[in-house]
């Protein structure tokens, strides 16, 4: 029980961060959604972001710099194992599936739902 309270604190810091960078300043969602996805990639590349992957579970693989953790972690054990061919080929072994479900359930919900336009 106690993990699922950490993932909870953990995953709704970084959500809060988020919020408040869009609120607090001229930044947009896309802006947040990149700063994030970079910060995570970084912060793994530094070995800094696994430590609160290991503390927080899904509290912290799931939100935007989980993504970006999930990039350079795919690319570094592709790089380990297959040479310079894992830099093309880690990032999209890892995150391919979450990718493609994004992609499909897209597709269903704007079928099911059909979507508007800004005009109306």
């Amino acid at each position: 029980m106690e993990i699922y309270i950490i993932s909870f604190v953990i995953g709704g810091l970084i959500c809060v961060v988020g919020q408040l960078l869009m609120d607090l300043t001229k930044l947009t969602p896309a802006h947040v959604l990149v700063l994030f996805v970079v910060l995570g990639g970084v912060l793994s590349g530094l070995g800094l972001y696994q430590p609160l992957v290991e503390i927080a579970g899904a509290g912290a693989t799931v939100p935007l710099l989980g993504f970006g953790h999930a990039l350079v972690m795919g690319t570094i054990e592709d790089i380990k194992s297959f040479g310079f061919i894992g830099i093309f080929s880690g990032a999209l072994r890892v995150t391919a599936a979450g990718i493609m479900a994004a992609v499909v359930f897209g597709f269903f919900i704007s079928v099911l739902f059909n979507p508007k336009g800004k005009g109306g």
